[in-house]
Parts: C-alpha cells; structure tokens; sequence
C-alpha cells in the first residue's frame, strides 16, 4: 500500500506494508491546495515513470502509463482513501491541506508496469 501525506507543499507518498511498516519513498511538490483525484494519479504516475526512465535503458511512456493507471482506478485495480472515506471518482477534488493523508492500495506500483505490446 502506498500512503501520502501532505505538508508544506509537498506530497510524500510512503510505502506501507500489510505488517504496518513504513517507509518514505519520495516527496512530490503540489502548490494547490485543492486537486483532482485523476491529477493526482497523473503526477505520481509521471514521478514513478520518471524514475524508473532514470534506472534503466528501456523508456516507458508517462501518458501510457497514466492512462492504464486511470482505467485500473476505475476498475477497482487500486483504492484511494482521503483520510477513512474512499473516493471513487477520478474527478472528485480533494483538499490536501496539511496533515491530510491519500492512501493508494495497489496490488503493483503505479508507472512501473511495461507498455503492452501490440
């Protein structure tokens, strides 16, 4: 499961094991203060694509895998939570004022899936 927490500006998105252990994996810097769940989705995914182009040769495409991610989003392949409620629309705002939490329960991580091939 993946968690983030806001504050100060940056989204950190923390990995969270079934067991309950927690580790940071990066910040994501937001200047709203209010953001949709798809944009959200759309730039954790651009982070995490990002990354994984930086690690190896293969290149995968931010908008593919967004895309994926948002049809996975609205086939139940992963929850998102705002603090205890689930929200299920892509376009629902959510306001990430300081302290708020976005749990993100994924079965793989987000960005990092190869592209299909045709």
């Amino acid at each position: 499961m993946a968690r983030t927490v806001v504050g100060r500006g940056v989204v950190t998105f923390v990995d969270e094991t079934t067991a309950g252990e927690r580790r940071t994996a990066w910040g994501l810097e937001i200047a709203e203060e209010r953001l949709t769940v798809r944009e959200l989705i759309r730039r954790r995914v651009f982070q995490e694509v990002a990354e994984y182009n930086a690690r190896t040769p293969r290149r995968i495409e931010p908008e593919t895998q967004t895309a994926l991610a948002e049809r996975a989003f609205a086939g139940n392949g992963f929850l998102v939570l705002v603090g205890d409620r689930q929200v299920i629309d892509p376009d629902e705002e959510i306001e990430l004022t300081l302290g708020t939490e976005v749990l993100q329960d994924v079965q793989s991580p987000v960005g990092t899936r190869p592209e299909p091939t045709p």
